[in-house]
């Protein structure tokens, strides 16, 4: 004899729209509570096709489907399961159909699901070299072309699913194609006034970056807009000297003339400056680096900074600066930038008093 949540989930598939109705709304609800979650979970075979096919009827129904399954690929186990199934697949139709009116649900679903290996490589399509990326060029045009001026910023959170799939070489390869533009499109995301999107954008440049030892010329060719993205966050709020300024492209020096808001989320200063790192690792970095005078934005960045985590990346960038310039040539260069090192080593020892 049936369970009341063996019925429950056969009620989902119920000819009746009343019934539907009714059944996913309660299983909506029993997604927000944990107890709720473990129940739906011995029933997952059969629940997770169920609510996959309501994602393609009107909203009234649609949504709470949406929701159910963003609540339940919070759980990893499920998540795997929803990926074997072809869920990436489901969600990018359904989300690309002229009228859908769940969009922000299901970019969010593709966020719980991206997290896993299996579900970043499914919508990275790495299985079909004739539509690789296909899926990811078309978020990247819809979290580029929406306005994030609103409360319904429906592609905010595409930013990380690009965090995720960057992560896989695949996905840094693709974003990092002088061809497609991807990763030129994505970092001028990081003007928004959502926090959301910078985080996004800062965390997939970070990505990217583990790719610069290969792929530096690529990164490089979007100084213009990779430059600003990467130091203004770590550049404190101080108002620079025209001198200072004097040695930095116009995008930098314009923008450090001027009183601005400071970048206050310490994760995206810390994978800046990890960016950074990563970078200047290889020797056309560190020119590329000194050329935009980096090195004294982070001199003055670090005199500022009063968050320990992002004052313990500011001083490992510091270290590497001094291994990689002082260790060989007594140039003005190398002397430059021990001074800012002993500058930072100063502040550590002050902090200890």
């Amino acid at each position: 004899m049936a369970t009341e949540m063996e019925e429950l989930v056969s009620f989902l598939s119920s000819p009746s729209p009343q019934i539907r109705k009714a059944a996913v709304d309660i299983v909506r609800g029993l997604t927000g509570s944990v107890e709720g979650l473990q129940s739906l979970a011995n029933y997952s075979n059969a629940l997770l096709p169920a609510l996959s096919r309501l994602l393609t009827l009107p909203k009234e129904v649609s949504e709470a489907a949406a929701e159910a399954l963003v609540n339940l690929s919070q759980n990893s186990s499920l998540a795997e399961v929803m990926v074997r199934m072809g869920l990436v697949k489901t969600a990018m139709d359904v989300l690309y159909k002229p009228d859908c009116g769940i969009a922000r649900l299901l970019v969010m679903l593709l966020v719980n699901l991206t997290q896993l290996e299996a579900g970043a490589a499914s919508l990275l399509q790495t299985e079909d070299e004739k539509v690789l990326g296909l899926y990811v060029i078309k978020l990247v045009r819809s979290f580029c072309r929406t306005t994030h001026e609103n409360n319904d910023d429906a592609f905010e959170h595409v930013g990380s699913i690009l965090v995720n799939i960057s992560k896989q070489r695949k996905g840094r390869e693709l974003l990092l194609d002088p061809k497609r533009g991807l990763l030129k499109q994505i970092i001028r995301q990081f003007d928004s006034n959502s926090s959301l999107r910078k985080k996004g954008v800062s965390g997939t440049i970070r990505n990217c970056c583990f790719e610069a030892e290969n792929q530096l010329q690529n990164l490089l060719l979007v100084s213009e807009f990779l430059w600003p993205a990467l130091l203004l966050p770590v550049a404190g709020n101080k108002i620079y000297s025209e001198q200072d300024r004097s040695k930095m492209p116009l995008e930098l020096g314009t923008a450090l003339s001027i009183e601005r808001e400071l970048v206050n989320d310490p994760e995206i200063r810390i994978q800046a400056l990890e960016a950074i790192y990563l970078i200047i690792l290889q020797e056309a970095g560190r020119r590329a680096f000194w050329s935009v005078n980096g090195p004294r934005i982070v001199q003055i960045g670090y005199e500022d900074e009063e968050d320990p985590k992002v004052m313990e990346a500011y001083e490992q960038l510091g270290s590497l600066v001094n291994t990689c310039f002082i260790s060989v040539h007594e140039s003005p260069l190398n002397l430059y930038l021990l001074n800012i090192w002993l500058i930072i080593c100063m502040h550590i020892i002050e902090s200890m008093f």
